[in-house]
């Protein structure tokens, strides 16, 4: 899988992160390294204990992560969470987090494949 199919299977922005870090090389190092990041442990551990201060945080962490790679699936739902957990969890956040929970399996499958491939 190249990484233009990567972008293309997770709904990302190829061309616009290519744009910004202006090397293939640079993007796929950087993708890959999201893998590492904990911030969406801690967006799911702060939902479950109903830290909203804490899951703000981490949901928003998470927001600029993909603005800056073009995960802009992800990054699209985990900014309509961070808006509602912005004044404190509601119902709604919990049901917001379901979209998060699907986006960020769909973009990790792809770059764990892209990862496997070299």
């Amino acid at each position: 899988m190249s990484l233009q199919e990567c972008y293309a299977t997770f709904g990302g922005d190829y061309e616009g992160v290519i744009g910004r870090l202006r090397s293939e090389k640079m993007v796929k190092k950087f993708a890959i390294k999201f893998l590492s990041d904990s911030s969406y442990e801690l967006l799911l551990k702060s939902m479950d204990e109903k830290n909203y201060e804490e899951a703000f945080r981490a949901s928003h962490t998470i927001k600029g992560i993909c603005q800056n790679l073009g995960f802009t699936k992800l990054g699209n739902s985990s900014s309509v969470l961070t808006d509602k957990l912005r004044d404190g969890g509601s119902e709604e956040a919990d049901a917001l987090l379901t979209q998060v929970k699907e986006d960020y399996q769909q973009t990790v499958e792809a770059l764990q494949a892209l990862e496997v491939e070299g």
